[in-house]
């Protein structure tokens, strides 16, 4: 599968009406996507095997999108076969007392995967370049100056901190891809009203899901400026269209896959030393 029409190089314009929602490039039916994904999550669970054996580089996974849109399900399907031991999911809420008097990096920060491991944000510092800028009053909540709560160019500056953290992270060895799960409004209001007709998804339903709706096309150019001065190099960003979770979910793998396989894990290499007390354990075994 090609993956380089959902990349988003360095330095482009974005435009968000040239990535369809619905697009599932040369795959026409489910059946056939789904018995790659399962190829794609084996294959996923040997790298991460490798990767954390190890133990010198790590991997983050950020997903962004509007609600709905799919994230809780690609995470589940596309790491079904990962070792738990070795993947950890965060999911970002409303920041905490404590994560508010610290700077609006900190608490992802803190929840980067060590060395050996997959970490996945559901989620991320990013909302404070996209919840907070649709919704500005939330600025004056944080523990910020005044200087910086007025400043004209704060999303600017936002924009060069994110980037100088991800460069930071990719230099110590914590390679990162970015999800932007791109679900259709039409697609997304089928889903709340499922989420509505279904006991079983209710609980996964909140009137705020909807008031957000009103605030459609401010998201929309929210997030065409982050992906347009966040996609970097380091840290790439693909819009992956969600409008068939199946295609979804798919897409999200193949990404994954190839940016482990680009890492090229190895096994550690087995000393003399170490290989001798494998052969005296082994003797030691089978005289019982």
């Amino acid at each position: 599968m090609k993956i380089d029409r959902l990349l988003i190089p360095e330095g482009s314009r974005v435009d968000l009406k040239d990535h369809p929602t619905d697009f599932t490039g040369d795959y026409t039916d489910k059946d056939q996507a789904e018995k790659d994904l399962a190829k794609n999550v084996e294959r996923l669970r040997k790298l991460q095997d490798v990767l954390y054996a190890e133990d010198k580089q790590s991997l983050l996974i950020i997903f962004q999108a509007m609600d709905a849109a799919g994230k809780d399900g690609a995470i589940e399907h596309v790491m079904s076969g990962v070792n738990p031991q070795g993947c950890h999911v965060v999911s970002f809420k409303q920041p905490s007392d404590e994560e508010l008097s610290h700077d609006f990096l900190w608490r992802c920060a803190k929840n980067v995967p060590e060395r050996g491991k997959i970490g996945i944000f559901n989620r991320s510092h990013y909302e404070e370049v996209l919840v907070v800028r649709v919704h500005p009053q939330i600025l004056e909540s944080q523990h910020l100056t005044d200087d910086i709560k007025n400043d004209k160019n704060i999303w600017k500056k936002r924009f060069e901190q994110i980037r100088n953290f991800e460069s930071n992270l990719a230099a110590n060895g914590t390679q990162v891809v970015k999800f932007f799960l791109n679900v259709s409004k039409e697609e997304q209001k089928k889903r709340f009203l499922s989420r509505i007709a279904e006991e079983e998804k209710n609980w996964k339903f909140s009137m705020g899901d909807v008031k957000e709706r009103g605030h459609w096309d401010e998201y929309m150019n929210a997030y065409t400026e982050a992906l347009e001065n966040t996609s970097t190099k380091d840290a790439p960003w693909y819009i992956i269209p969600a409008d068939k979770k199946w295609f979804t979910r798919l897409a999200v793998s193949e990404v994954i896959k190839q940016k482990l396989e680009s890492m090229k894990p190895q096994y550690p290499v087995v000393t003399e030393e170490h290989r001798a007390e494998l052969a005296e354990a082994k003797k030691m075994l089978e005289g019982e």
